[in-house]
């Protein structure tokens, strides 16, 4: 479903956390790493020991999202073994990519017996315009709030009329799903910040989309990898980036993609000043752990200590 391109290169924003902060991020991933976080609990009690004093409640990480398509393997050979280790992880949120040829009710069921809810989902740009009825009623079938484009092809791409097209179609996707009480949103790559005739695409969606109805999910890592500062499109765009992808890069050229915590992108920051303007869903991904559980775990215990 999903096209996960890996093009481009950037200068990545690496302001410098709190220091105690940064201390408790250290402590907890080398809890992990030391093998001392086996669970969530065991998450929960490194945290509680690091930052019940240091960290104000108000802006903690209370809740910690994830995209299934990080866990996308593990899903295809146990779907429910799956969902239980994300939940022992500390995940508490989840963004669809896929239903594995379950049906609502299924899910809804696993999720409940889980503790977990699923705001949102990841779905592919429909053929024509005529598909979108059979997503939203998917859509509100399982309690999702968003419904999310989480890439598009080469149609869509490589020329300014390409982008302008895509952006009539994802005005007509957010009509529709307002229509059936859902919100509608945009999830960027790096390939949309390519400069194409004097522009981008990125430009070209964001201002010929009606940014009431068609919001934005900003993939920290992918923006950064093109060379843009994540506080600058938030800050461009109040009340419109609702939902964020947090995953970590290392240092250039590669800036390879990591778990969150073991790279250098300044999630502190960002997130903070995010939920000030409207931010409500931070989701952790990878596209390619060599580990699915092991790395959100990871994640998961990163965003945790923020």
């Amino acid at each position: 479903m999903n096209n996960r391109d890996n093009e481009g290169d950037s200068e990545i924003r690496a302001a410098a956390a709190p220091q105690q902060a940064v201390h408790t991020r250290r402590a907890v991933l080398q809890a992990l790493a030391g093998g001392l976080v086996g669970s969530a609990l065991g998450a929960r009690a490194v945290l509680a020991q690091h930052t019940s004093t240091i960290i104000p409640a108000a802006e903690r990480i209370e809740r910690i999202g994830l995209q299934l398509y990080t866990v996308r393997r593990a899903m295809a050979t146990d779907v429910e073994g799956t969902i239980a280790a994300v939940a022992r992880a500390g995940v508490t949120e989840l963004e669809f990519a896929g239903y594995y040829n379950k049906d609502a009710a299924w899910w809804k069921a696993l999720l409940k017996q889980h503790g977990l809810t699923a705001p949102a989902t990841h779905e592919a740009l429909p053929t024509s315009d005529e598909g979108w009825g059979a997503i939203m009623d998917r859509a509100n079938a399982m309690g999702h709030k968003i419904v999310i484009v989480p890439s598009v092809n080469a149609e869509y791409r490589g020329s300014r009329a390409n982008w302008q097209r895509l952006a009539e179609r994802l005005n007509t996707g957010a009509t529709r799903a307002n229509a059936a009480g859902l919100s509608f949103a945009y999830h960027n790559h790096d390939y949309e910040f390519a400069p194409i005739e004097g522009t981008t695409g990125y430009e070209v969606l964001t201002t010929q989309t009606d940014p009431a109805a068609v919001k934005l999910e900003l993939d920290i890592y992918w923006a950064v990898k093109a060379g843009h500062d994540p506080l600058a499109i938030i800050a461009r765009w109040p009340g419109r980036v609702v939902a964020c992808h947090v995953k970590d890069a290392g240092p250039a050229p590669e800036r390879a993609m990591k778990d969150v915590g073991a790279g250098t992108i300044d999630f502190k920051t960002i997130l903070t000043k995010g939920r000030a303007s409207g931010l409500n869903h931070w989701f952790i991904e990878h596209d390619n752990p060599t580990d699915p559980i092991a790395s959100v775990t990871a994640s998961a215990a990163a965003l945790k200590a923020l």
